[in-house]
């Protein structure tokens, strides 16, 4: 099948890619020539694991190809993928500007059938408002063409996207009841028919109902993430170990340990401007979500729990102190630094007089571009932000080692030669990454999130 995917970011990215692994012959397109130069010498402007070798592989078969030719990407494929950013506009709604402006792109060159495809992740109404953009273009041509507009939503984790996406747990596709909607669903099942030869996963509703399904998925983690946050503040307070508690909760059918974990909150392109958009869409409808104003409260709070560690142990003056800190991007396997709770902690490290030597395995490069825009107009600041090769590196000349990030690198350290290079001798884990018990062997102080906190019983007795 020909398929163009307008977009070839994140999701665009993937997508085509993955469709391109199944034989089909798929066209991306992209406003931004820099990315498709990129794509076109070889390379991929994200990292996520198993992308680059897809997409070089069916880039050397002939099954994907990237351009910045409107009209002939538009003219490929009878499916048009939609795969476009949302980013948050100031009032937290989605901006829908890349949407219909991708609408308009196909409604100016369309010239037979077309099933148009809203992949971006869009609040509810976006397929009418995308068929009315397309069909003003078109009016504007003089013509009627008959097309549809369908909502896919995607379900594709950071990290392990390219997986999700060969092997789905779900496929929803919301498509209209009349003759072209019809026409879209065929076209559909048989685009997905390679990716669910086991059983069938595709899910057919209405176009409204796919649009909300893919917030309220996104609302639902990001709701689970910000109760055991709570849950784990209480925790530290009432004296109780908040990985028993999640083990006695998880045991729960009904409940599950998937997003149980206590942590320093979550961040991403996904969580915080979906649950900002649903907020804004229930306000709109007349019927505010109290639960997700709690949620976003709760995480923004829950990304100054590290420095607040920091400041009960060494004070508000950070002046002098330099800390490590382990992991960047906002998940593991992934460079994604938008909304990264690390971006919280150095900022406020930097803004007591502190520095920071920081690691991350795939993330620095993003963080130095991240971090050049954080602190614009601030060479100071930037000054005391170092990068390190290694997570051993990032120790030397630390007083006090704080983990962000929970990558598998992090999990089995050197914690002798650890007790060696901090000066304070001291772990603040943001991601509750070790067995107090285990720590107990060493000269450190262990201080994690809703669990109790480790104290040296050498430097104690000093």
């Amino acid at each position: 099948m020909k398929v163009t995917i307008v977009g070839s970011g994140y999701v665009g990215l993937v997508t085509g890619a993955c469709l391109a692994e199944v034989g089909n012959q798929v066209v991306c397109l992209d406003v931004d020539a820099a990315k498709i130069d990129v794509l076109n010498s070889g390379g991929i402007p994200i990292y996520e694991p198993g992308l680059l070798e897809m997409v070089a592989r069916n880039r050397a078969a002939g099954r994907i190809s990237f351009t910045t030719d409107i009209a002939k990407a538009v003219a490929h494929g009878e499916v048009q993928f939609i795969a476009v950013g949302t980013p948050p506009d100031e009032d937290g709604s989605a901006d829908l500007r890349y949407v219909t402006a991708a609408a308009r792109n196909i409604g100016q060159h369309m010239t037979g059938f077309k099933v148009i495809v809203d992949k971006s992740t869009v609040p509810v109404g976006t397929a009418d408002k995308v068929r009315l953009a397309v069909e003003d273009e078109l009016g504007k041509r003089g013509i009627e063409q008959a097309f549809t507009v369908v909502s896919n939503p995607e379900f594709l984790k950071e990290g392990a996207a390219v997986e999700d996406f060969m092997r789905p747990d779900r496929i929803v596709i919301g498509c209209t009841s009349d003759a072209e909607g019809e026409r879209a669903r065929r076209t559909m099942r048989s685009l997905y028919s390679p990716f669910q030869r086991n059983h069938d996963r595709m899910m057919f509703m209405d176009v409204r109902s796919a649009e909300l399904t893919k917030y309220a998925a996104n609302a639902m983690l990001a709701t689970r993430i910000s109760f055991m946050n709570e849950l784990a503040n209480l925790a530290e307070v009432l004296g109780a170990d908040i990985e028993l508690v999640r083990q006695g909760i998880g045991s729960d059918p009904r409940i599950g340990y998937h997003f149980l974990y206590a942590g320093c909150g979550y961040g991403g392109s996904c969580f915080p401007k979906d649950v900002q958009a649903l907020q804004r869409s229930g306000t709109e409808a007349g019927r505010p979500s109290r639960i997700l104003e709690a949620v976003e409260a709760a995480n923004e709070a829950q990304k100054n729990v590290l420095v607040g560690k920091l400041v009960a142990r060494f004070g508000e003056d950070l002046s002098g102190r330099r800390f490590a800190v382990w992991g960047l991007a906002f998940k593991p396997n992934t460079d994604d630094m938008r909304d990264a709770p690390s971006r919280v902690l150095i900022r406020q490290i930097l803004e007591r007089g502190g520095s920071v030597t920081a690691h991350d395995p795939v993330a620095m490069d993003e963080a130095k571009r991240v971090m050049a825009l954080d602190f614009e107009g601030q060479p100071r600041m930037l000054e005391r932000i170092a990068y390190a090769e290694t997570p051993e590196a990032a120790l030397d000349g630390a007083c006090a080692l704080v983990i962000v990030t929970e990558w598998k690198a992090f999990r089995s350290p050197d914690f002798d030669a650890m007790q060696k290079q901090l000066s304070d001798k001291v772990i603040f884990d943001g991601r509750n990454l070790y067995d107090p018990e285990r720590i107990a062997a060493f000269d450190l102080d262990y201080i994690p999130i809703g669990r109790p906190m480790h104290r040296s019983t050498m430097s104690s007795a000093g």
